[in-house]
């Protein structure tokens, strides 16, 4: 029984898009919650018995401790729901309490993976991007779908070069792609990753965040050395991007010869129910005036005001969005 609530739980999650399931104790219950791309939807609840016999079978099938259910754990695990190969990431902690959550992560497939854009014509500007070399930074939120987006890119640019990923950790699987996962414990760090990845001649480059100055740097000097290095930066707006940089400790003249294009990114919901990507696209080459206007563009706002007088998104997502 507890078997099947799993895949039941699973499957649903699949259908709805979501990244993550949750499993988290609740009172005098469990609660199951999905993150889709709007946030946490609860989705059932259960039995205190329920909950810890889900968690303890989920745990048991990633080879993870049972008996241990108050320190930090991680897992991995691999099934067939509904006929479709998903591999899962599993994280568990005890509250104060002593009770055990768990949070799973859907690693799905590319192929499933199926981004609608508000402005197809934007996704086309990232597409000429794409066809340079050099750096293109991607911001937004997380769960804003920026990883989504810069796959897309480069499973289309995989048909006729190399693609090489660099993550922490991977979160979509790419069978084309040679992809790399961080892992510290065994020295392999992003800017340890880079300099491997390059040795084998990648034309394509994702390097999953860039958080610190030697990733920040290995990035660019990739971006520098003639290869399309794509990447995502936290930054509040597109121009954002290039302060953050700055602030890695990145010489203005390297952002400035690497960088072709940054673009920050939302999920608006759209009025047929369904979520879009819409960026604010801000094209090379840096000038000294990024600096100092870090809003968000006037086309972005323009943009969104015509998506509304479309009937595209209503007047509530409008203004949620209008400033980013």
């Amino acid at each position: 029984m507890i078997e099947s609530l799993g895949q039941m739980l699973l499957q649903a999650a699949i259908e709805t898009g979501s990244s993550d399931l949750h499993i988290q104790p609740d009172g005098d219950h469990y609660q199951v919650s999905q993150h889709r791309a709007i946030g946490l939807v609860a989705v059932q609840q259960l039995s205190f018995e329920e909950g810890q016999q889900l968690i303890a079978h989920f745990k048991y099938r990633a080879n993870m401790a049972i008996t241990e259910t108050r320190r930090p754990q991680l897992g991995a695990m691999t099934l067939s729901v509904d006929g479709q190969i998903v591999h899962l990431r599993l994280s568990s902690v005890g509250n104060f309490l002593n009770q055990e959550s768990l949070v799973m992560r859907l690693l799905l497939p590319l192929d499933v993976q199926q981004p609608k854009f508000l402005v197809p014509a934007q996704f086309q500007q990232l597409r000429q991007w794409s066809g340079l070399r050099g750096l293109i930074l991607f911001a937004g939120p997380t769960g804003s779908g920026k990883t989504t987006t810069i796959y897309q890119l480069a499973r289309e640019l995989s048909a006729s070069q190399s693609v090489l990923s660099i993550e922490d950790p991977v979160e979509i699987i790419a069978p084309d792609f040679l992809q790399l996962q961080v892992n510290p414990a065994a020295e392999m760090s992003y800017q340890a990753l880079i300099k491997v990845a390059l040795r084998h001649r990648p034309e394509v480059l994702i390097v999953g965040e860039i958080r610190d100055h030697e990733t920040a740097k290995a990035a660019v000097d990739a971006a520098l050395s003639g290869h399309l290095v794509l990447s995502s930066v936290h930054a509040q707006t597109a121009r954002g991007t290039v302060n953050r940089l700055s602030q890695l400790a990145i010489d203005q003249i390297a952002i400035e010869q690497a960088v072709i294009g940054v673009a920050y990114q939302r999920l608006l919901p759209t009025q047929t129910g369904d979520l879009a990507a819409y960026f604010d696209l801000v094209e090379g080459p840096v000038t000294a005036d990024w600096y100092q206007q870090t809003n968000m563009t006037q086309q972005w706002k323009e943009t969104l005001a015509d998506a509304k007088q479309r009937s595209q998104i209503s007047s509530a997502t409008y203004h949620r969005f209008e400033n980013g």
